[in-house]
């Protein structure tokens, strides 16, 4: 696993620092949302005069939350296990945390899913209906 400080992981970029720009270009994602997320204090990053200076840890952080996002997560629950890279409990408290907020969210996808195929066949029977209807009429 990747700490927030790009610690543990061979994908931490040659890099020693990263302008804003170019993190918006590598993750294709707006400057606009980068600063979003350093308002949420997902990243931290440091000032240069006016310029904000991105360390490898911050775009570890950037993709992590991007990574978060894909899988539905909400910025609350990525900041508290970006935090976890952090704190007390380390690897292991943030894996059991991960796949807790993991297994709710599958169950929460599996009843979507569950509801969709509900309304499926309800709108195919109702199509079959008026198909029908349709043809008498005809």
């Amino acid at each position: 696993m990747i700490n927030a400080q790009g610690q543990l992981s061979a994908d931490t970029g040659a890099q020693e620092s990263y302008s804003i720009s170019e993190l918006s270009r590598e993750f294709e994602v707006t400057t606009r949302t980068i600063r979003f997320y350093e308002d949420k204090g997902l990243l931290r990053p440091d000032r240069v005069g006016r310029q904000r200076v991105y360390s490898p840890g911050d775009r570890v952080r950037l993709k992590l939350i991007l990574r978060g996002k894909r899988l539905g997560f909400s910025l609350s629950e990525i900041g508290d296990i970006i935090q976890m890279y952090d704190s007390t409990p380390g690897e292991s408290g943030q894996l059991t945390y991960f796949i807790d907020r993991i297994q709710q969210r599958r169950h929460a996808l599996q009843q979507q899913h569950d509801d969709i195929e509900v309304t499926l066949r309800e709108l195919n029977q109702i199509e079959k209906q008026c198909r029908q209807q349709l043809q008498r009429l005809d």
